[in-house]
């Protein structure tokens, strides 16, 4: 019978539809599948559903075109309502913090974008320590994230970090000034610094080579460490790794920014106009800009996060940490300063959490007490029964037996 119903059965399987037998294996293979492997779907839904943010900072002296470029970079006028200063006025700038906000959506995904400006670095004649309102700006980004983290609701903590300072280089020089030297030293442990060439349309392309050359020199001389490209994984494709070889080839880059559209060969591009011809923003052969879009948006946002979050911001916490542990092991006699960081000041529900643990607490010194007395007070009865019990055998002794003893036979 066996021998009957098996060819009985591949002839029904052969007789039955393509569609059919699909059906069968998909069956067969849904037996087999656990569901892990969606746990990269579940992490991109609720990843796009919440969103995402990024802190950029740009630094340099005025007139280096850095508004222009984050125009430029993600499309969007951040700079409506400045008021652009006259000559007199900037010789009595000093050093300003702005931050503009604006969220950005782009094919269901959002981007909250803040742009940290620096207005007046490096316009005054006299520019020692002009990085100290920048630097005590960054710190106080990693303090609040800090003592948001160390409190008790820490579900909805706004990350304010700088995750990215693009610092302009003037083209007019001959390498790095000193001013660039003490601003990114100063911040070179705080922040990834990606250095720039501003304005590379006043080069040509072997001035532009040769700066580059010296900036990159003077860099390794002075021991300042800019953002690190990471590595490629051996399982990237060759065009990635392709890519993340010209990246760090072009570093630092050299970079044009432009609001205006301009046509050229029959087609409407963003560039400048000149004379002697058209320079394209998004053209290659002419600049850099393509690059450092492509490695600050595209290929390296997410890794810029990490490093700022994983080893500027341990750093910071560590020091911080390392700092409010050694005070508080000082002899309180000694004069110190108050720490830098103090606990966070519990909310209404922990101090109500705090009194009713006190009450309980009391309560249970007075209950031990109460037993502690009625302990006493028995060891004291005792001590009085027995003492009367000694006199009355005293007493009995002295006064002879009250009852005859009988007489012996």
């Amino acid at each position: 019978m066996d021998s009957l119903a098996a060819p009985q059965d591949r002839l029904v399987e052969q007789l039955l539809s393509p569609r059919t037998q699909a059906q069968r294996r998909l069956k067969d293979i849904d037996k087999q599948y656990v569901g892990f492997a969606t746990l990269p779907n579940q992490v991109h839904r609720k990843s796009v559903k919440k969103g995402f943010d990024f802190t950029l900072m740009v630094a340099g002296e005025s007139g280096l075109g850095k508004s222009t470029l984050v125009h430029s970079l993600f499309l969007t006028d951040l700079y409506k309502d400045r008021k652009l200063l006259s000559a007199e006025e900037r010789i009595n700038q000093t050093v300003e913090i702005l931050k503009h906000t604006v969220d950005i959506e782009e094919k269901g995904v959002k981007l909250k974008l803040t742009i940290v400006d620096t207005p007046g670095f490096g316009d005054a004649v006299n520019n020692s320590e002009c990085w100290k309102p920048i630097t005590d700006y960054v710190d106080q980004q990693f303090e609040q994230y800090f003592r948001d983290e160390s409190g008790l609701n820490r579900k909805n903590i706004q990350d304010n970090r700088v995750h990215c300072c693009l610092y302009f280089i003037s083209p007019f020089g001959h390498g790095l000034r000193p001013v660039d030297v003490g601003f990114m030293k100063a911040l070179h442990e705080k922040v990834n610094i990606v250095p720039l060439i501003a304005k590379a349309d006043c080069l040509v392309p072997s001035e532009i080579r040769k700066l580059k050359d010296r900036i990159r020199e003077e860099i390794d001389k002075f021991g300042i460490h800019v953002y690190q490209f990471p590595e490629c994984d051996s399982d990237e494709d060759e065009d990635f790794k392709q890519q993340d070889r010209e990246l760090k080839e072009s570093a630092p880059f050299a970079v044009i920014g432009s609001n205006t559209v301009v046509e050229a060969k029959g087609q409407r591009v963003r560039g400048r106009l000149y004379p002697w011809g058209i320079v394209e923003v998004e053209n290659q052969a002419h600049c850099d800009f393509v690059k450092l879009r492509n490695m600050l948006i595209r290929t390296h946002m997410h890794d810029l996060k990490d490093v700022t979050c994983d080893v500027h911001y341990e750093n910071y916490r560590a020091h911080c940490i390392q700092q409010m542990t050694s005070k508080l092991t000082q002899d309180s006699r000694m004069e110190s300063p108050i720490p830098i960081l103090p606990l966070p000041t519990p909310d209404a529900e922990t101090e109500k959490l705090i009194r009713m643990k006190d009450e309980e607490l009391a309560l249970l010194v007075l209950g031990l007490l109460h037993a502690l007395l009625l302990v006493l007070l028995l060891g004291r009865l005792r001590r009085l029964r027995a003492h009367a019990r000694d006199w009355a055998f005293h007493e009995l002794s002295l006064t002879g037996p009250l009852v005859a003893e009988p007489d012996a036979y």
